[in-house]
Formats: C-alpha cells, structure tokens, sequence
C-alpha cells in the first residue's frame, strides 16, 4: 500500500475562483477511494500566480508543489496518479 501524502493547495483568489477555481474546491467529490488517505486537500486565498503571466492562466493549483495552469479536475486527479505512481 502506498502510504505517500500528496499535498494539493487549490487557489480561491477572485480570478481563480471565478475562472473554475470553485469547481477545483469539489476535488475531494472525485478522489477515487483507493487515494482516499494519499490526498491531502486545502484552499488558499491567493497563490500569486496570476500576477505574472509566465505562470499560465487562472485557475492555479499545486500538486506537490508542482504548479498547474488552467488547471481541471481531470489534470489534477491526472498528477496526483503520476506522484503516487501510476500511469
């Protein structure tokens, strides 16, 4: 069993929040059962990221401290695999 936490912070700033940053805070809803206890979810009020435009678009997350731009449920369920090691 695999027992690695993985940290996901999901931005709630205002442009994040309104560009799809609201959905990303229902992640826990869509964690399959096998990462229940791998996946640790928080809000942040703002990451910053969206003050410089080299970081991509709004919405932000982190996924052990792995930024993702434009981020989607899908891209993150897709990451927190790839940490844990699965393909």
């Amino acid at each position: 069993m695999n027992e690695k936490v993985i940290k996901v912070v999901v931005c709630s700033g205002t442009a994040c929040y309104v560009m799809g940053g609201s959905e990303l805070l229902l992640l826990g809803d869509h964690i399959p059962a096998k990462w229940k206890g791998n996946v640790e979810l928080e809000g942040s009020p703002c990451l910053g990221y969206c003050k410089d435009k080299s970081n991509g678009k709004a919405p932000f997350a982190l996924v052990d401290g792995e930024l993702i731009s434009q981020a989607t449920i899908p891209d993150i369920l897709r990451k927190i695999g790839e940490k844990l090691g699965e393909r």
